[in-house]
């Protein structure tokens, strides 16, 4: 007797290929997502490749360690500031637009709940691992810092303000416009600001700032 056989038909053309940059972007989301919910530690690299739909083998392809998981992050949300700012424009609006756009996107940075909750993880796990300080530092404070720093060296250069250290000023500034809050939201003793009380304070911290250097 003769036994017919079902025969799987399978799809024509080829299987479609993720590119590694489409590859990359889901692991980075599936693992900010882990390191918000069990920290640094505890973050499992299997359920990040689980959840971003991808072989352990191919995620370390793309990320040889935990570290460069946690960089990518940092990196991936400093891009998102940096496009919401949008240097160009910023480069050429005036000075006292130009000074509250940069302290409303820093502040809508620096005081969001997902700066607030990394942050908590870099202070409560870089004791025992460094790296993620070190991530931070260089990927998230010194690459804000740079942008903010050029462009209060570019009113000195147009002669629109008189700094004696643009690199000492922007600190200071950067203190006014996000510490206090940002303190007290790591802290868990106030919720992060909303994005009206995070507008004002732009604005004010812009007011007392040009008021002290304003040619």
């Amino acid at each position: 007797m003769v036994q017919n056989q079902q025969i799987e038909k399978r799809p024509r053309g080829r299987p479609q290929i993720r590119c590694d940059d489409d590859t990359r972007n889901l692991i980075v989301e599936a693992a900010d997502t882990q390191f918000h919910d069990n920290g640094y530690a505890a973050a499992s690299i299997a359920t990040i490749a689980q959840e971003a739909g991808v072989s352990t083998k191919t995620l370390y392809r793309l990320f040889p360690t935990k570290a460069d998981l946690f960089a990518s992050v940092v990196s991936e949300r400093i891009s998102r500031f940096l496009l919401a700012l949008d240097p160009p424009m910023l480069a050429a609006a005036d000075l006292r637009d130009g000074l509250e756009r940069m302290l409303m996107a820093y502040g809508m940075l620096t005081l969001s709940e997902d700066t607030v909750t990394i942050m908590r993880l870099v202070i409560a796990e870089s004791d025992r691992f460094p790296e993620i300080a070190t991530s931070f530092y260089e990927r998230a404070i010194l690459r804000t810092n740079a942008l903010m720093e050029d462009w209060l060296r570019l009113q000195v250069d147009r002669g629109l303000i008189a700094l004696d250290d643009p690199h000492l000023a922007c600190g200071m500034l950067r203190g006014m416009m996000a510490m206090e809050p940002q303190r007290a939201a790591i802290l868990r003793q106030e919720p992060p600001p909303k994005i009206e009380t995070i507008a004002a304070r732009a604005k004010m911290c812009a007011d007392l700032f040009l008021k002290g250097c304003a040619l």
